[in-house]
């Protein structure tokens, strides 16, 4: 294990703990033939196991030197090196439907998620370790402190749960935050679809730029008071009070203008 110095620019935590490796595996649930993307494979923790229960695994990684010890450790025909950074790694281009898993790295963990949410349809399932706090929020329901952007953008695409709860001692070098594991589901449509994707950002976004304001003034300009009516929502509430499926309804009215 000590024969790699993790690299704090590149957020390497390696997981060690048999018993969350087993229980990632466990949740993945592949089969021989499934396509499967890890992300950040690292010293390879969740790439032997997966490995041995599939045809064939690919890993994107960007560290040179865990690369060059994946290419002397795997066999090159059934594990399939994508040399880069995750952030920047077109997933459409693994031909066929996709389960993708890793334990991501957490200085890059919510920009990814962002761009992973553009493959959803793409996508049979994902599984990912990230900061317990950032899967905290994933999850979260609206009214609740936890709730925001990201909320509500990932589960306009995802069915999202927590799958387990990971100490630091499981990693190696134990991190300062504790960690979770989520499951990603895509659930298009599921709670309404926004015409204008685009637009529909932008309206979560300027409703949480500022979250101790109401509705009325971070959207001041944008949505007045004959759409509040029109939308039943009041606009004394802040933005972490409106489902989803509100958001949706906002975007879709000024869309139609």
């Amino acid at each position: 294990m000590n024969q790699h110095i993790p690299r704090k620019r590149f957020g390497q935590n390696f997981l060690q703990d048999a018993h969350v490796i087993e229980s990632i595996v466990h949740a993945v649930n592949p089969s021989a033939t499934d396509i499967v993307i890890e992300i950040g494979p690292g010293l390879g923790a969740l790439t032997q196991p997966l490995l041995s229960r599939l045809n064939c695994l690919h890993v994107v990684e960007i560290d040179r030197d865990i690369i060059s010890r994946l290419k002397k450790t795997f066999d090159p025909g059934r594990l399939i090196i994508h040399e880069g950074d995750a952030l920047a790694f077109d997933f459409a281009s693994v031909e066929g439907r996709l389960k993708i898993v890793g334990n991501l790295p957490y200085n890059i963990s919510t920009p990814l998620l962002f761009h992973l949410a553009t493959f959803g349809e793409r996508v049979i399932d994902m599984h990912f370790m990230l900061q317990k706090e950032v899967v905290d929020r994933m999850v979260a329901a609206p009214s609740c402190a936890d709730y925001g952007r990201l909320s509500v953008m990932l589960q306009y695409r995802f069915e999202m749960e927590t799958m387990l709860a990971v100490p630091p001692e499981a990693f190696w070098p134990p991190p300062k935050v504790e960690s979770a594991v989520v499951r990603m589901i895509p659930a298009p449509g599921q709670r309404g679809v926004a015409v204008d994707e685009a637009l529909f950002e932008s309206i979560v976004t300027k409703a949480f730029a500022q979250r101790r304001k109401t509705l009325r003034n971070n959207l001041k300009g944008i949505v007045d008071d004959e759409d509040y009516t029109a939308l039943q929502i009041d606009p004394s509430l802040r933005a972490e009070n409106l489902s989803v499926e509100q958001y949706v309804a906002i975007a879709n009215r000024l869309a139609g203008r």
